[in-house]
């Protein structure tokens, strides 16, 4: 298992010269390497495994501020979680030809209604937990808080669709699903697999249990009961190698 170096930030900066790196290394009680403007720790104590599906390299402690500030003019996303920041891992080719065609049905099916799909460039925070990450879809409906203002973060999303990897299956179906549930206005999740034939839809029932609803077969239909839409397997899968 690949294994990757805690990537050091200091009051949300991560790049550095390297004479600020010089200036920090002196005193620093451990070791770091500088690479290209970054600095990496060196304390094997501070490694994490990359397949961990929270993070690919894990920070320090920030304000809820610092993350908001330090996401701004980051290239990649992160979650944050109180008071650390993960990267998100990045998507495959299956991942991306399943969230076009989720998307692309989700839009069609939606237009003219009160409710509006998003893809993972739409920020989200559930204020219950102070968790914001970036749903693969979140559909948000009218009524809702699909936007706080100033910080360019929507809430209260009816549907929230994972896409499910082999380095996130887990993160998303436990502890990321066990976040969500705190969502005051969330209806459905909704688990897509991309490496086999299966989706998952959590659904909240009327005595406020989550009920599971399985899809394995190429012929069904995923129905989403909170948006009154039907979603055909084999259009989800089109363009995979699973059908």
């Amino acid at each position: 298992m690949r294994k990757e170096r805690l990537l050091v930030a200091i009051n949300g900066k991560s790049n550095f010269t390297e004479a600020e790196y010089l200036e920090f290394e002196n005193n620093s009680p451990e070791k770091h390497e500088f690479y290209q403007g970054k600095i990496f720790s060196m304390n094997e104590d501070e490694f994490r495994n990359v397949e961990d599906p929270k993070a690919a390299y894990h920070k320090r402690f920030m304000t809820e501020e610092e993350y908001l500030a330090f996401e701004d003019t980051s290239e990649q996303k992160h979650e944050y979680y109180q008071g650390e920041v993960f990267a998100m891992a990045g998507a495959g080719d299956q991942h991306n030809e399943i969230f076009t065609n989720l998307f692309g049905m989700l839009a069609t099916q939606l237009k003219g209604k009160t409710c509006r799909p998003y893809g993972s460039d739409k920020r989200m925070k559930i204020p219950q937990n102070n968790l914001y990450t970036y749903p693969d879809i979140s559909i948000y409906c009218k009524g809702q808080s699909p936007f706080e203002s100033g910080n360019k973060v929507s809430q209260d999303p009816t549907v929230i669709i994972e896409i499910l990897s082999e380095s996130t299956r887990d993160y998303d179906r436990g502890r990321k699903f066990k976040l969500y549930r705190d969502i005051p206005t969330l209806k459905e999740y909704i688990l897509v697999d991309s490496e086999s034939l299966g989706v998952e839809n959590f659904k909240l029932n009327s005595v406020n249990h989550w009920e599971l609803e399985e899809y394995q077969l190429i012929d069904q239909n995923l129905f989403i009961a909170s948006l009154n839409i039907t979603i055909p397997m084999r259009e989800i899968y089109e363009n995979t190698n699973l059908i």
